[in-house]
């Protein structure tokens, strides 16, 4: 068992940190709202600390999951950063969906200090969250990587690593890449059910043991056919995500156009007051737009 600490306690974080003090790992917490992190120590019989140095004191594990960029250098860098406390040898490990830019950019900064660095964002929503099935797709180096596997392991049902550091946000890209499409399609499959006349749950039970089936069909189609969007992976943050690969693609060069009208779409979504919805809302643009 390790001393760890967890940066950041929102949907994600707080059922993750919890996977770990439940494996027995020694676990205190950092979150901006401080009475998070108490409620969060109260339940589960962990620490909670005021600043990510605090927290990332003795640690032999630093997890961090915020929100963007910005708020992954504020968590790691500074005098009240988690790498001004972190001993030698420590091993920082970053489930935020960043840019490979500033996971590389991290990733120098820690091994400067003597520190490891692991970028390690993670699919499954709130519910793998919850249920400590994450997949984790990991980039750094191995020896790090293979130290804090085991860690990880508490809220993970699957952990790879992929290469050097950023390989992880790439893959993330990708992951996110595919769910644009495959959201859209299942839309636009449901709306067209709808318009024909048929019953969406009797195709989709037709359909989803088929070709077509897909996460997003089997977890998301009932609350689509309902309009319930109250739940799930919010529009703006796979807007976020979906800046983070088009900058990406034309870095490298990639073609996105279906990525590019998707995050489009969700554009409108937002506009029609659906930032914090499910990212299944696409198919209620559909239906704003035949009114």
């Amino acid at each position: 068992m390790a001393k760890v600490a967890f940066l950041g306690l929102g949907v994600m974080g707080y059922p993750m940190a919890g996977h770990l003090a439940k494996a027995g790992h020694q676990v205190t917490v950092y979150n901006r709202t401080a009475a998070k992190s108490a409620k969060w120590a109260a339940e589960f019989g962990g620490s909670a600390a005021a600043t990510p140095r605090e927290a990332a004191q003795g640690a032999e594990f630093v997890m961090s999951c915020v929100g963007n960029d910005d708020d992954l250098r504020a968590v790691c860098t500074g005098a009240d950063g988690a790498f001004a406390g972190m001993a030698k040898g420590a091993i920082f490990v970053d489930h935020t969906t960043v840019s490979a830019l500033v996971t590389r950019e991290l990733s120098a900064a820690a091994r400067d200090a003597g520190l490891g660095f692991v970028d390690a964002p993670i699919s499954g929503g709130q519910a793998g969250a919850e249920n400590g099935q994450l997949v984790v797709m990991c980039g750094g180096d191995a020896a790090d990587y293979d130290k804090a596997a085991p860690v990880i392991d508490a809220y993970s049902k699957l952990c790879k690593r992929l290469g050097d550091s950023g390989a992880g946000q790439l893959c993330k890209m990708v992951n996110q890449i595919c769910i644009a499409g495959l959201v859209q399609g299942l839309s636009e499959g449901l709306h067209f059910a709808e318009k024909a006349g048929l019953d969406g749950r009797a195709v989709v039970e037709v359909i989803g043991g088929g070709a077509a089936g897909s996460w997003q069909m089997v977890n998301r189609y009932e609350t689509m056919l309902d309009d319930k969007f109250n739940h799930g992976f919010a529009v703006d943050w796979m807007r976020k995500d979906l800046g983070i690969c088009l900058a990406t693609a034309n870095e490298t060069g990639a073609s996105l156009p279906v990525t590019a009208l998707v995050d489009q779409f969700y554009k409108e979504v937002q506009k029609i007051g659906g930032g914090r919805w499910d990212t299944s809302s696409l198919i209620k643009r559909l239906r704003a737009l035949d009114g």
